[in-house]
């Protein structure tokens, strides 16, 4: 049986509490256990997104393991009263399921950016974690006719840890769509990390990543993402508004658990 996890639910998205030295304690018996997982590393715009499209909130209700990766989720637990214990940005998970894997020798699978995204990324994975196996790379640019060839290229690999590249609206849905068949330990959409990685865009400074402002940065950089940013205040005034609402319904509960 796996272990219970305190969450805490934000509309109805269950959030981990776990900080990032135990979810990657997680992860890694995840992947010693060989008990697949898919993780989802959520912000308020996903919640938003939920809300407004049943099949994403079922995604969310049904994800092995939901972390807080955007700073408005991490406030809006705090604000109800069930704080998480701190921000677990999706890039630096995984690096730090990479760094074990190194020492483990575990398999990886990157899909997802630009075919020279990926390419770059992979190599680059390899110069940092020398111990890994880099046993698969395809790119993000496939169609749902191809979705079958990327999937047997994913079993026949068998990976430990699978990142998934793509949009934020295709990459986690994807993976849901596909987990039971591909059977990884660590399957995680990973976002524009690949593209950091690859050194085509940097990160936010360390000033504006711990004052939880990474969006800012973001905008200031992609002015063109102003629209999708929109739904930030939303969300907050959604969160003040319902505050007592979620204080009822937010009642830390346990992800998804095998028997």
């Amino acid at each position: 049986m796996r272990k219970h996890i305190p969450a805490v639910r934000i509309f109805g998205v269950p959030f981990s509490k776990l900080g990032m030295e135990e979810t990657v304690r997680y992860l890694v018996e995840a992947v010693d256990n060989q008990d697949p997982h898919q993780v989802i590393t959520a912000n308020p715009i996903m919640i938003m997104a939920a809300l407004d499209i049943p099949g994403n909130m079922q995604m969310m209700k049904e994800a092995d393991l939901i972390v807080p990766d955007g700073a408005g989720a991490v406030w809006a637990a705090g604000y109800i009263g069930h704080p998480v214990k701190e921000r677990v940005p999706g890039i630096e998970l995984m690096h730090h399921l990479l760094e074990h894997g190194s020492t483990k020798g575990w398999k990886v699978y990157l899909c997802g950016a630009a075919p020279d995204v990926v390419t770059v990324t992979a190599e680059r994975m390899k110069q940092l974690y020398p111990g890994i196996q880099m046993v698969g790379v395809r790119d993000g640019f496939f169609t749902a006719e191809q979705d079958e060839e990327v999937i047997a290229s994913i079993t026949e690999a068998k990976p430990d840890l699978l990142f998934v590249a793509r949009s934020g609206a295709t990459q986690d849905p994807w993976i849901y769509k596909y987990k039971s068949r591909l059977q990884v330990p660590v399957m995680m959409g990973v976002g524009g990390s690949f593209d950091v990685v690859a050194g085509k865009t940097k990160r936010a400074p360390k000033l504006f990543r711990k004052l939880g402002l990474e969006w800012l940065h973001r905008l200031l950089m992609e002015p063109s993402r102003f629209g999708r940013m929109l739904v930030l205040p939303k969300f907050a005034w959604k969160v003040i508004r319902e505050k007592k609402t979620l204080m009822e319904q937010a009642v830390d509960e346990p992800v998804q658990q095998k028997g």
